[in-house]
């Protein structure tokens, strides 16, 4: 009987993941993306940040924290990405600054980030297609902090 325990708890937890990937959003939920995107296109689409979520939790986190909470990791913490655009007070700028920072996103996640002949992030190029990106960004402006005597 002891050596039943074993399996029965491995069973329990392979049950568990299988429940868990079945409620994971899908792509396919998600808009189709238009020919330009020169701006989020699912931003605060609460399916996009939910799978945005999953994606960053299993590509991400290892450099940027679970859930984007940065506790020292090595990558930058990434909630704070749009905090200059925030302070901005003329929308039409603001909605420059959030478009820039849109483009920096996923030009940076798409072809990684290489300084002085070191590699900072790899590209993920291949492995995350555009909608995941999207889905990324979306979760992770859904955890911004916000600049101080402002709200998002």
């Amino acid at each position: 009987m002891p050596k039943l325990l074993p399996c029965l708890l491995a069973s329990l937890a392979l049950g568990t993941a299988l429940q868990a990937w079945a409620q994971m959003p899908s792509l396919e939920a998600l808009p189709p993306l238009p020919s330009s995107v020169l701006e989020n296109p699912y931003r605060q689409n609460p399916q996009a940040i939910a799978l945005g979520q999953q994606l960053f939790n299993h590509n991400c986190a290892r450099c940027h924290g679970v859930d984007a909470v940065n506790k020292g990791q090595v990558g930058p913490d990434l909630t704070k990405l749009e905090r200059a655009c925030l302070s901005i007070r003329n929308p039409a700028h603001q909605q420059l600054c959030l478009q820039d920072n849109d483009h920096f996103f996923y030009q940076s996640v798409l072809e990684g980030k290489r300084r002085v002949g070191v590699e900072h992030m790899p590209p993920w190029a291949g492995v995350l297609n555009p909608k995941e990106i999207w889905a990324i960004r979306s979760f992770v402006e859904s955890r911004r902090e916000s600049p101080r005597g402002s709200r998002p």
